[in-house]
């Protein structure tokens, strides 16, 4: 797993409020040419990767997944 670059990480809870804050982020994310990716349990991890593997700006995501993420890749953001 590659996470190219980003500038922001928002950790939440529960995955609903992880989909609406991403739903909110993109709004604005969109006019500035940025891009902002949900990460969250409950649902394939194999898309989650290739959208972070495409790069984004802001992840938001919950703790549970970020842990899953970290450990897959031996802690390492590259």
């Amino acid at each position: 797993m590659v996470w190219y670059h980003f500038a922001g990480v928002i950790l939440t809870p529960t995955r609903e409020l992880a989909m609406q804050i991403t739903s909110d982020a993109k709004k604005f994310t969109k006019t500035l040419g940025l891009s902002a990716v949900c990460v969250y349990g409950g649902t394939g991890i194999s898309e989650q990767i290739a959208e972070l593997k495409r790069g984004c700006e802001i992840i938001v995501c919950t703790p549970g997944r970020m842990i899953d993420m970290l450990a897959a890749n031996n802690g390492k953001h590259r």
